[in-house]
């Protein structure tokens, strides 16, 4: 993963700012809530304007991997969700080396604004590694994906929730027999998408490996379900996040599961994403590594 030299770390801005920022992209608090708040910290309106643009996304600045990269094949699928939201598309990355293969097969749970280009960069860089990356979009039903990050979250707040999760049940379930797929499932997600891979480790016994990226817990008493190995990773900053850990540890260690978790300090929520000043390199580095060796030992 890279980071550019120009773009100021999450360590350029006020805790304070960055706990607002949080609160705008999860919903708490709407754009002019934001920019009213953070002008008290940064002085004007016109440079709270500014700090959101530049804590906002530039997915160009973070691609790794070019979507006409001549290493992978690009397709896409629409998938039957009787339970969910009746179809759900998903962006299907696979080694273009390994055609005709079959290969073992990673969800990607993306954040709370659908199958953005950040999360079809995460597909293609697995897919770079040698699995068949597998990334629906929660936005199917209302149009997928709508090109602008404030739209999306906007969107995304009004489908429901439990319907999402079916919606990545079926994904998981169809990637099981998909052509080209050896049966062998994992699966990662960010924020809103660990959420996701932790619901996915209580409903899919035959789940090999999770790996939740400052995601919420699952249902606790659902927790025994969970047969995957769980590979968790937090940001030592990511107070709202982290506060439900205790007791999600308790249920894992109550129930036996295997599981490893690291908190990485000084890391913010969303340090994997290499597109906004949050972006942590060093942990982010770290958490990566350690999660394409868990996809290694139980899928690859």
């Amino acid at each position: 993963m890279t980071q550019d030299a120009d773009m100021k770390g999450a360590a350029a801005y006020p805790r304070a700012v960055l706990d607002l920022f949080d609160a705008y992209v999860h919903g708490a608090i709407d754009r002019r809530g934001f920019l009213s708040q953070c002008a008290l910290y940064v002085g004007s309106t016109t440079a709270a304007t500014a700090t959101l643009a530049a804590l906002s996304p530039d997915f160009a600045r973070g691609q790794v991997i070019k979507p006409d990269d001549k290493r992978i094949i690009i397709s896409h699928v629409d998938i039957d969700s009787p339970a969910g939201n009746g179809t759900v598309r998903a962006y299907i990355a696979r080694p273009a080396a390994k055609k005709g293969a079959t290969l073992p097969v990673i969800i990607v749970a993306h954040e709370n604004r659908g199958l953005n280009p950040h999360i079809e960069d995460i597909a293609r860089r697995l897919a770079v590694d040698g699995y068949m990356a597998v990334a629906p979009d929660a936005l199917t039903t209302i149009g997928g994906y709508p090109g602008d990050e404030d739209k999306a979250r906007t969107a995304f707040a009004t489908l429901d929730r439990a319907k999402i999760g079916e919606d990545f049940v079926a994904a998981a379930t169809y990637a099981r027999t998909m052509a080209g797929s050896n049966g062998k499932i994992g699966t990662v997600g960010f924020c809103f998408g660990g959420w996701i891979a932790n619901l996915l480790a209580t409903r899919l016994p035959d789940l090999r490996a999770a790996v939740p990226f400052y995601g919420s817990p699952p249902t606790l008493a659902d927790v025994p379900k969970i047969k995957a190995q769980l590979l968790i990773h937090y940001g030592g900053n990511d107070a709202r996040t982290n506060a439900a850990w205790p007791d999600y540890e308790a249920a894992l260690k109550q129930a036996g599961t295997r599981y490893q978790a690291y908190i990485y300090d000084g890391a913010e929520h969303g340090f994997n994403n290499d597109t906004t000043p949050r972006f942590d390199k060093a942990a982010a580095d770290l958490a990566w590594a350690r999660t394409l060796a868990l996809f290694r030992q139980t899928i690859g």
